[in-house]
């Protein structure tokens, strides 16, 4: 890090690269905008170069801001670190959790694992988002450094840069209408299905990801009539025959009005939590993570 250059003015400009906007950074930071705009504008002598190009309806890192984004994340964790570091000592965890989770899981009681993690540590501001863009988009936001951990769903290898725990596996299973041709069958095979309109999440989810290259391992092609970010709301649209969906198990209960038949076809339904390998986890995330194996262990 540059010697002359201020740990807040390098916070201030993080929140206005995170939010894309000056007004929500500085509501977020709770100091005034003045504030912000001027530690910014500050930053920008120091280092001789504009930061962001700006203009009435957004914000944007010109190429020194996006040089800049990386090395000042990691100037702010270690600073964090620190801190924690002392915090330890003084008997008392403080800092910020960043947290990403898909819309609809039930394998873990995430209310109750954060509550627990309040009550253990109260200083430590949680916040928590739900996935924009799927699994894609958490791991996207880990390796940018706009969140500390995820819970996320990965189809095949982990990406590169990320550290993840497995936290369950579900195999996937064909859902029908019960009154559909197919479901008279006991099992079936992706062949069977390719001619039919899918409902499915959309393009990053984990299961879609999960069921496109299944059919693209088998030589066929598909057609996804209906997009639904929730897993959970899949099996309604197929009740009412505007599609079949291959899904995790765990998402559909047993019901008369719909057909679950397993696929012969490895396709499995991985969720995990991860964080960014090449970012060191703060005390207060590493106590989340310590949390999150205690709850798996005694699951």
């Amino acid at each position: 890090m540059m010697p002359d250059v201020e740990l807040r003015h390098l916070v201030y400009f993080v929140t206005v690269a995170e939010e894309r906007n000056f007004t929500r950074a500085a509501q977020r930071l709770r100091v005034v905008q003045s504030g912000v705009s001027a530690a910014v504008r500050a930053l920008e002598r120091e280092l001789g170069a504009p930061l962001f190009e700006r203009n009435s309806q957004r914000v944007l890192l010109t190429d020194a801001g996006a040089a800049l984004l990386p090395e000042a994340r990691a100037t702010i964790d270690a600073a964090q670190a620190a801190r924690d570091a002392v915090a330890e000592v003084r008997g008392g965890l403080r800092g910020t959790v960043r947290i990403g989770t898909l819309i609809s899981v039930g394998f873990v009681d995430l209310p109750g694992l954060l509550g627990h993690f309040r009550a253990a540590h109260p200083a430590v501001d949680l916040r928590l988002r739900a996935a924009p863009t799927g699994s894609a988009g958490l791991a996207a936001d880990l390796l940018d450094g706009e969140l500390d951990v995820a819970f996320l769903s990965l189809s095949g290898r982990a990406p590169a840069g990320l550290s993840v725990r497995t936290l369950a596996a579900e195999p996937i299973v064909a859902v029908l209408p019960a009154a559909h041709p197919l479901a008279a069958r006991d099992r079936l095979t992706l062949a069977d299905l390719a001619d039919e309109p899918f409902v499915d999440s959309p393009p990053g989810y984990g299961n879609r990801t999960e069921i496109d290259r299944g059919f693209a391992a088998a030589g066929l092609r598909r057609r996804v009539a209906l997009e639904v970010a929730d897993i959970a709301t899949v099996r309604h649209y197929v009740r009412e025959g505007l599609g079949v969906a291959l899904i995790p198990r765990f998402s559909v209960p047993d019901e008369p009005a719909l057909r679950i038949l397993p696929v012969d076809a490895r396709l499995r339904w991985t969720f995990a939590v991860a964080t960014a390998s090449a970012r060191r986890p703060s005390a207060a995330v590493r106590a989340l993570l310590d949390l999150i194996d205690a709850h798996r262990t005694g699951a």
